[in-house]
């Protein structure tokens, strides 16, 4: 979780309040920001990427977080995704590298993604563990993530990561996250 959020929301004003769905008149045109982020592709407004809670000394990354308070089921963010592989172009394999998707409900996988906004951010956990879902759109080459739970402003936001179980670069990862949970228990 974030703790300075207080600090963060005072140097972005001008931006927060840009982006609290009034309606703005900038010269002779009115704008409705609600409109605005219905018709954009990628909204990530609601998101700030910033050193992950879940970093150690030794291992620091970037992790997403929620600047507002959002209810469970509401949508935290949408984007689009620009392929790097499929079945017909197996010129990448990102079953080695953390940060593309997986796109497809393929096993083994052969399409590859990398997302827009802050998705690229968001850290994994165990299914039930996490405060968001991402729902893929596989023929449109768009997502969106919905929350799972409500989430309080400043907190990480996880979702599970579909090849959690099955990629190589994320096996460790899912037997570190079985063994905290079995710690915890």
């Amino acid at each position: 979780m974030i703790t300075d959020l207080d600090g963060l929301q005072d140097r972005y004003t001008d931006y927060l309040s840009l982006i609290d769905r009034r309606v703005y008149k900038i010269s002779d045109h009115a704008f409705n920001m609600e409109e605005i982020f219905a018709k954009s592709k990628v909204d990530c407004h609601k998101v700030i990427v910033s050193q992950s809670s879940y970093s150690t000394e030794d291992n620091v990354f970037d992790g997403a977080f929620a600047i507002y308070d959002i209810a469970e089921g509401e949508l935290v963010e949408k984007g689009i995704v620009r392929r790097l592989s499929d079945k017909d172009n197996r010129g990448f394999d990102g079953m080695n590298h953390s940060m593309v998707f997986t796109w497809s409900d393929d096993i083994p996988n052969d399409t590859w993604a990398f997302a827009s906004g802050c998705a690229t951010f968001y850290n994994t956990g165990l299914p039930g563990d996490c405060n968001t879902r991402m729902v893929r759109y596989f023929d449109e080459d768009r997502f969106e993530i919905f929350a799972t739970k409500p989430i309080k402003a400043g907190d990480e936001l996880t979702h599970t990561y579909k090849s959690l179980s099955w990629r190589t670069v994320f096996v460790p990862m899912e037997a570190t996250l079985k063994a905290n949970k079995s710690d915890t228990v």
